[in-house]
């Protein structure tokens, strides 16, 4: 019995396999307790991974680091059973040149198929939401607007955030450094209406009256 295992656990055919076992319980131990902990141990993977391939899976709403433990496991898997379904037929392991090519194939088959899957279950944590700006005050930070060129403000959201905006007037010239309001929004710009000169939305002396 010890010798069979023994020939289990130091097979060369099988090492890669149990390699891969090693590492996708050493790293679900340590990303595990890293989570209680609050950090990402295992975050620098993605200064190390080509970008072409980080961004291939950006519509991921999940964790990066479980595509690779999902294709630990797959490979794993895989080879256990190519290479034991060859030894039923053969009685000894078939040389690491043909199994691995073929292990590979089938893990990442099924790992795309399990991201695939998972990613339909799981709804996005955070969803963006464009800011509504229409009644906000702006400023003219760039350039002169009008009814048919548009020029760059900056203005706050209802967070405090600073957005950059392109706008054009509802009538009239807009000149730089003038105090505007947003009053309609498209897909691409805003238009606006220049505040009156004599307007005491910003006169700091009437608002602190």
């Amino acid at each position: 019995m010890s010798n069979r295992l023994s020939h289990f656990l130091l097979s060369p055919e099988l090492l890669p396999f149990h390699l891969c076992v090693v590492g996708l319980i050493t790293m679900s131990a340590i990303e595990t307790i890293g989570f209680y902990f609050g950090k990402h141990p295992f975050y620098f993977l993605k200064s190390i991974t080509p970008t072409p391939l980080w961004q291939s899976f950006s519509s991921v709403k999940f964790s990066k680091l479980l595509i690779l433990l999902f294709f630990l496991l797959n490979f794993s898997f895989a080879g256990y059973f190519v290479q034991f379904a060859y030894f039923s037929y053969q009685k000894s392991f078939s040389t690491m040149l043909y199994v691995l090519p073929l292990t590979t194939i089938i893990a990442t088959f099924f790992t795309i198929f399990m991201v695939h899957c998972l990613n339909q279950v799981i709804t996005p944590r955070y969803r963006y939401k464009a800011p509504n700006l229409v009644g906000r005050l702006a400023t003219i930070s760039n350039g002169q607007a009008s009814s048919t060129r548009h020029a760059e403000a900056r203005v706050r959201d209802e967070y405090g955030k600073l957005h950059y905006i392109q706008v054009f007037a509802d009538f009239g010239t807009i000149p730089i450094r003038s105090q505007i309001i947003i009053v309609k929004a498209s897909r691409q710009f805003y238009i606006a209406k220049k505040i009156s000169d004599s307007h005491h939305l910003f006169d700091t002396q009437h608002i602190t009256q």
